[in-house]
């Protein structure tokens, strides 16, 4: 049974659809882009950050593997990868999981800990410039309600 669709039978989207779905794809990527390239200015991946802060907020600053993993949506082996560099680094370290043969717990280190507080009140600010301070309050409320909409659909 083919799953491909005949060009008869998509339900293609109108221009009003077109241009709200082309404005948010362009909205992500650059408000992405500005931020990544902020972040790489003192020394840190947008998926660097978003670990370490996400440890900086755990119990003894210690998460699975596969937790995180599941909070940044990456596949165990991608974020492991990553994780090696981030080990390389100094940022973090690995412990065994004794609950799971396979997995591991991934620890933040002092380095790490440090250099997430130095990174920090420049993402911030990074987070100002191009995101918080562009918008009023009521469009920042709209913006948390919308993308409240999106992610419980997929949750």
């Amino acid at each position: 049974m083919s799953t491909k669709t005949s060009a008869d039978t998509v339900n293609w989207l109108d221009p009003d659809e077109e241009r709200a779905w082309r404005a948010y794809r362009r909205t992500v990527t650059a408000v992405q882009a500005a931020t990544a390239r902020d972040l790489a200015a003192v020394g840190l991946s947008d998926p660097d950050y978003e670990v370490l802060s996400t440890l900086s907020e755990r119990p003894d600053h210690t998460s699975t593997l596969r937790e995180q993993a599941g909070k940044m949506r990456w596949s165990r082996s991608r974020l492991s990868r990553h994780a090696t560099r981030m080990e390389a680094r100094g940022l973090l370290r690995r412990e065994p999981d004794p609950a799971d043969g396979r997995g591991c717990f991934l620890v933040l280190t002092d380095h790490g800990l440090r250099t997430l507080e130095d990174a920090a009140p420049a993402h911030m600010a990074s987070v100002r410039r191009h995101f918080i301070d562009r918008l009023s309050p009521e469009d920042l409320r709209a913006v948390e309600r919308i993308a409240g909409k999106l992610r419980d659909a997929d949750d």
